[in-house]
């Protein structure tokens, strides 16, 4: 059996070595180089290039390199009868945790306000603020957000979600579908983005959303840059409405030189690097769903393509 592994951000190298400690009869092949495109009956994908995945006769199942799926959906010719499945590794949840963790911190212990005291060799002390009563809204309570949420809330934050759907997670205040969207918002000091990226979330973090947070929050965008609509974050945080932003990822990826976001004082840039996969933990997951796929058994974290996600 055969796998084609496409992806231009990703060693295939170390995929390779790892997947065949596990399916040593698995032949793994590098995209463009894919043979003969009747023998692959496996993809292992990040971003594939659009109409790829059709051209493949006997493709039984593909496997996302990644949590998020939006390149795929964004294929009007994805094979709608091959099963996709999102990379849910619980080592990819662990960096998500963390840099959510930070990004709060690094806002609500006002590290920005002291590198401007250090610059200006002030020794002064700001007023400690009270975690306790700092709200930190989630959107997205999946395994990520849900991680997110149960971690802040030990830190001693006041954690309250927003999904689609309803969710009960122990501690945290939850709100769900359009109309618990405002409650949720108008409360919401740190609002962390955690959502996966389909039609109805698209755009969601705009200028009627950021309007409804409270003047001074903060905005945290960990999960597609496609959910911020950038001139109207830009123009809420040059009110002074919004306090600053965290931003991950971006619309346009890797994110242009003369992009506002690089030079603004009040946001902070890091280049899509909140959570990525790593095959030496990863590859045991992407075997199990291969050797499932094999058996003609459903594969663990399977898409819904029509929900999308």
């Amino acid at each position: 059996m055969a796998l084609l592994f496409i992806s231009e951000n990703d060693d295939p190298s170390v995929w390779k070595a790892e997947l065949a400690k596990a399916i040593p009869e698995l032949e793994v092949r590098i995209w463009p180089d894919s043979g003969d495109a009747g023998d692959i009956e496996y993809a292992l994908a990040w971003n594939p290039p659009l109409g790829l995945l059709a051209s493949f006769p006997k493709l039984r199942f593909i496997q996302a390199l990644g949590m998020g799926i939006d390149h795929f959906l964004a294929d009007s010719d994805m094979p709608e009868n091959v099963p996709l499945a999102r990379l849910v590794d619980p080592d990819m949840v662990r960096q998500m945790t963390e840099f959510v963790i930070h990004a709060v911190l690094r806002f609500h212990r006002q590290a920005a306000l002291y590198a401007r005291h250090q610059g200006a060799r002030l020794w002064h002390q700001e007023a400690i603020p009270d975690t306790r009563k700092a709200t930190i809204g989630i959107m997205g309570l999946g395994m990520l957000g849900a991680d997110a949420a149960a971690n802040l809330d030990a830190i001693g934050f006041r954690v309250r979600g927003w999904s689609r759907r309803p969710h009960e997670l122990a501690n945290i205040e939850s709100f769900h579908g359009r109309n618990g969207f405002e409650d949720f918002i108008s409360e919401t000091q740190f609002l962390v983005c955690l959502l996966p990226l389909n039609e109805s979330t698209a755009d969601i973090i705009n200028k009627d959303t950021l309007a409804l947070l409270p003047e001074g929050a903060y905005v945290i965008n960990a999960a597609r840059g496609d959910h911020v609509v950038e001139g109207d974050l830009l123009n809420a945080i040059n009110s002074g409405h919004i306090a600053g932003a965290a931003l991950d990822v971006f619309r346009t990826e890797p994110l242009a030189p003369d992009h506002p976001f690089w030079a603004h004082p009040n946001i902070h840039v890091t280049p899509h690097v909140a959570a990525l996969t790593n095959p030496l933990t990863a590859a045991r997951l992407v075997a199990k769903n291969i050797q499932r796929a094999a058996a003609g058994q459903p594969p663990d974290n399977l898409v819904d393509l029509r929900r999308g996600y």
